[in-house]
């Protein structure tokens, strides 16, 4: 059945695509954000879809952008954030249903339900906040959790009528707290399979790793660089400097950001992909790597394992610890074992390849949308029909 569902968001993240697919399910969408249509037409939305908010929203923007690593940025960001809330709240359209990303949607959220009737999703990419803010309190770089997200985070978790996180790991944060499992729908994010297709077998007289995102300490970048220290490997590091250093090693090198549409030409580079994250909700370079053939080595706080459970050949993924070199080590050994077995064209989702797109991950989502509308009305008539006879 066709829906109304509204979107909010700040930037365009993975609810972007999830508006287009949902869209292309004959639901009919409106995605609230700051992202000008230039560029959500780019990533396949409608122009009908979207409702950008950028013009009302210009200066705060912008003054946020600026004031990243500054002093200044913890007060620009919370008065963007209670904008962007505010103005969604005020603006938006009658839906069946508010999907907002957690953090900063607790105004809209209310607002959906009072006026509406609307159930309201929240979005969560990462783990519980408060498990995400205990790890992220023990590291040695930048990365911090306010107490202001913390509120806001928790307020929108206790609106929700269901959270919708990537992965087991999260998951089992939500649970470990308290929340209640059956508000949670795990879905794993998708991927554009077109752009990440299978690659040749490279061939690399020196085994090749490859890590993609920002170099810090809370994707592990230090326990990577201990795991490969003295050892026979060359790793490539795609992506920013951030809070941890480089190593100094001859068998490292960064080559900075690459384009998304250039990243499978890296890939095609290395023998395997590595994620040591100490906390991240599902990377979706695990599923891109994946895509185009090549094993992946992660922590168990990537969503790694919920990949490897799409697989038919599981063992293409090695689960490890997180902050553990030595058992990251013997995960690249393994994999790269495994690597070798690879003849020609790397094909590792094989049959599978379909669960992992975008349009399969729109699907689930729908799916999960409609079940969970039908049953609500459901309640309410047999609520209503109790009521009638007087029970």
């Amino acid at each position: 059945m066709p829906l109304r569902i509204n979107i909010l968001t700040s930037g365009r993240f993975h609810v972007c695509d999830l508006a287009r697919e949902l869209n292309a399910l004959g639901h009919d969408v409106k995605f609230y954000s700051c992202v000008p249509r230039f560029v959500t037409r780019r990533f396949g939305l409608p122009d009908h879809c979207n409702r950008s908010l950028l013009l009302y929203l210009a200066p705060l923007f912008f003054l946020m952008r600026k004031a990243q690593r500054t002093r200044f940025w913890p007060a620009s960001e919370k008065a963007f954030i209670e904008a962007l809330d505010s103005l969604a709240a005020r603006l938006m359209g009658p839906c069946d249903v508010f999907i907002g990303m957690s953090g900063m949607s607790t105004k809209a959220a209310l607002a959906a339900r009072r006026r509406f009737g609307a159930q309201v999703w929240i979005e969560r990419g990462s783990r519980h906040i408060l498990s995400q803010k205990e790890i992220l309190d023990a590291l040695p770089g930048g990365a911090r959790v306010s107490p202001y997200a913390v509120r806001r985070e928790l307020a929108d978790y206790a609106l929700a009528d269901t959270v919708v996180i990537p992965s087991k790991h999260v998951e089992r944060s939500f649970l470990e707290r308290g929340f209640p499992a059956q508000k949670l729908f795990r879905n794993p994010y998708g991927v554009d399979l077109a752009m990440f297709p299978p690659t040749p077998k490279p061939q690399n007289a020196t085994p090749t790793l490859i890590f993609v995102g920002t170099w810090s300490f809370r994707k592990g970048c230090d326990v990577l660089a201990e795991a490969i220290d003295g050892r026979p490997w060359r790793l490539i590091h795609a992506g920013p400097e951030g809070d941890a250093p480089f190593p100094r090693m001859e068998n490292f090198e960064s080559r900075g950001f690459i384009p998304q549409s250039r990243l499978a030409e890296a890939y095609a580079e290395a023998d395997v992909f590595v994620l040591p994250s100490r906390e991240e909700g599902l990377s979706v370079v695990q599923t891109q790597s994946l895509a185009c053939g090549l094993p992946l080595v992660c922590t168990d706080r990537t969503g790694g394992e919920d990949l490897a459970a799409l697989l038919e050949d599981q063992t293409w993924v090695t689960v490890v610890p997180p902050d553990d070199a030595g058992g990251l080590r013997r995960g690249i050994g393994h994999a790269l074992a495994k690597g070798r077995t690879q003849i020609g064209w790397r094909d590792i989702l094989g049959k599978g390849r379909d669960h992992f797109s975008w349009p399969a991950y729109g699907e689930r989502y729908s799916r999960e949308l409609e079940r969970a509308l039908t049953q609500r009305a459901t309640a309410s008539d047999v609520k209503h029909n109790a009521a009638t006879v007087g029970i």
